[in-house]
């Protein structure tokens, strides 16, 4: 089928919930991506952050093949090898007294962390969580709840009663909302959806000693941070913290959807039989793809790989602002980038497209990169290269 074959059957069939762009993808390979027409993108944002091998890494497409031959699905009343060898592998990385749950998306391993906290709370009445404003935890209503920008609660209200938000980076904000009935503390380590927002040095320590001081449960959402992406296997082991909990999906199985929930074994304890489930999660497809993801990059070094990208990006980008008054702020960890300008950013993505570039823009104004780890040299800076263009294009009016 050609784009436009495929955009008209959306139009007709496909409930429109999302933007989408123009343009019809058949295939992927590496940081690439090829439309209906044979046309060749460059893809900075791919899968959403969630293929941070690229499209289609081969351990990752050779482990499911594999996979789907042997069994598919079954229900998680029996065990299946693949998800105790993916909880270990976690476990072991993070370095947590940990166990694992498995769900399908970042959305559902932070509800099961909020009724993690509630369970933890209850022995003393405690249920409300603190979160961060700007902060996104997903789109269903506890995970909706928990995302501090009232933009994604307009029309569904009300929310669950439970949440207290604070100024993300604001320590004492967060203290001043600590009562008697505050459970835990949700937060992204760095911010993704808002901006690409890294914490200020001391916060999450502060947070940590907050949590300790009053015996709340300190949870980081590392949807977006975790699995390589900053250049440690989680955020917080960048940061020098250890969370009682931490939340994965997006990157966790190589594109494959799959989502889980890290906690401390004194924490863990409390999801006993009938508290918590997801049919799917865990699934052997899903936790093969993931074991993979891991063995790549380890085979690849990956993780030092996230470090190298992250300065040519700075190094770019910091040179490109002397050059371009619409760049206010550059905000770079591993292979999360964003570009936060004076001006709409939509212009901006759009230019890219044209140029056959894929990239995002968050809050307006903050253009958002998550490029895959194992992205060439070469095709870094013809990426950046098609950004400094449209920049520039758009400076000079």
């Amino acid at each position: 089928m050609t784009s436009s074959e495929t955009i008209d059957l959306f139009s007709r069939y496909v409930i429109g919930n999302y933007r989408r762009f123009p343009v019809s993808l058949v295939r992927g390979e590496g940081s690439y991506v090829w439309d209906a027409e044979g046309n060749r993108y460059l893809d900075f944002f791919p899968g959403w952050g969630c293929n941070l091998l690229g499209h289609c890494p081969p351990r990752v497409v050779a482990a499911v093949r594999e996979q789907v031959g042997r069994l598919i699905h079954v229900p998680n009343t029996w065990y299946m090898e693949p998800q105790g060898l993916l909880a270990k592998a976690l476990v072991d990385r993070s370095g947590l007294d940990a166990q694992c749950f498995f769900c399908n998306s970042g959305a559902e391993a932070n509800e099961a962390a909020i009724k993690l906290a509630r369970l933890n709370g209850k022995p003393s009445g405690r249920y409300k969580i603190i979160t961060m404003l700007n902060s996104f935890h997903g789109r269903t209503y506890g995970a909706l709840t928990a995302t501090a920008q009232p933009k994604y609660h307009k029309g569904v209200e009300p929310m669950l009663a439970g949440f207290d938000y604070a100024p993300f980076g604001d320590l004492d904000a967060a203290a001043k909302l600590v009562g008697p009935e505050t459970s835990a503390i949700l937060v992204e380590p760095i911010q993704g959806e808002g901006g690409i927002n890294i914490p200020p040095a001391g916060y999450l320590q502060g947070l940590r000693e907050l949590c300790d001081k009053h015996g709340l449960m300190l949870i980081f959402d590392e949807v977006q941070t975790g699995m390589g992406r900053t250049g440690t296997w989680f955020a917080f082991q960048d940061f020098g913290v250890k969370p009682d909990a931490i939340t994965l999906a997006k990157a966790l199985a190589g594109g494959v959807a799959c989502g889980g929930l890290l906690a401390k074994c004194q924490f863990a304890e409390k999801l006993v039989p009938g508290t918590h489930a997801a049919t799917f999660g865990g699934n052997p497809i899903a936790c093969i793809a993931a074991l993979a993801t891991i063995e790549t990059i380890e085979k690849e070094d990956l993780l030092h790989r996230a470090a190298k990208i992250a300065d040519a990006f700075r190094a770019r980008f910091e040179s490109l602002r002397q050059r371009c008054p619409l760049i206010q702020h550059i905000r770079v960890k591993g292979t999360m980038v964003g570009i936060e300008l004076s001006i709409d950013g939509t212009p901006i993505v759009d230019e890219c497209l044209k140029r056959q570039l894929l990239i995002n823009c968050t809050h307006g104004t903050v253009l958002r990169l998550l490029p895959a780890l194992n992205l060439p040299d070469n095709d870094l800076h013809a990426g950046c290269d098609i950004i400094e263009a449209a920049l520039l294009k758009q400076a000079q009016g």
